[in-house]
């Protein structure tokens, strides 16, 4: 049996779907968050083998929720189920480590194959979401260049410390940290502490004198 954990905010949602994994005989429901902090909890405590993560939830979002889950346990398969197609959001929830992104309009059979294809090593992607990323991989953008202190700044954001720690760490004022971290967003194009963080974890491989 394979063991299903939804996220979505709408409780509508959870019911069909709830309804629709009850439907397949080898798929077991073993819960229903409606936020993005209960999926990582019920994560945790439930150990599901695959989430059926929404993006757009109140408080953490999927993306966040995601990058969290995968942290905590990498045999956890997330694929996302959503009604967002953009190229950034694509991007963020394969980035913070979804095996699978697919669209609420999708047929019922499409979202019970994407979970089943998900544990057999695969990774179902709406043909939407696989245009993204194929054309982000011929195209990958310029490469972001930071100075050593915004790279020593990013790293701890990466490793989850707050601005007062950092600070007291590399010896500046929390407001020379946060004056650091508006450059990096910027050259980073993101806007959130959330997403630098993942976009550091990503990048951990990389030495800091060669830049990111």
């Amino acid at each position: 049996m394979i063991r299903v954990l939804i996220a979505d905010d709408h409780a509508i949602v959870r019911a069909g779907l709830s309804q629709l994994i009850g439907t397949a005989d080898d798929l077991e429901l073993v819960g229903a968050a409606d936020d993005g902090d209960q999926a990582v909890t019920m994560a945790a405590e439930l150990r599901p083998d695959v989430v059926l993560m929404d993006l757009s939830m109140p408080g953490t979002d999927g993306v966040a929720a995601t990058g969290r889950i995968v942290a905590a346990d990498s045999s956890v398969r997330v694929v996302v189920l959503t009604s967002f197609s953009d190229q950034t959001r694509i991007l963020d929830a394969l980035q913070a480590g979804a095996e699978g992104y697919l669209l609420k309009h999708s047929e019922p059979e499409v979202i019970l194959a994407g979970i089943r294809e998900v544990m057999a090593g695969g990774s179902p992607l709406d043909p939407k979401a696989a245009r993204v990323l194929l054309t982000h991989r011929r195209n990958p953008g310029p490469e972001v260049k930071l100075t050593g202190r915004e790279q020593e700044v990013l790293r701890m954001v990466g490793d989850g410390l707050p601005n007062k720690t950092i600070a007291r760490r590399l010896g500046i004022s929390e407001r020379t940290v946060k004056a650091h971290l508006t450059n990096v967003y910027q050259r980073l194009g993101v806007t959130d502490r959330t997403q630098a963080a993942l976009w550091a974890q990503r990048h951990a491989q990389r030495q800091p004198d060669q830049g990111y």
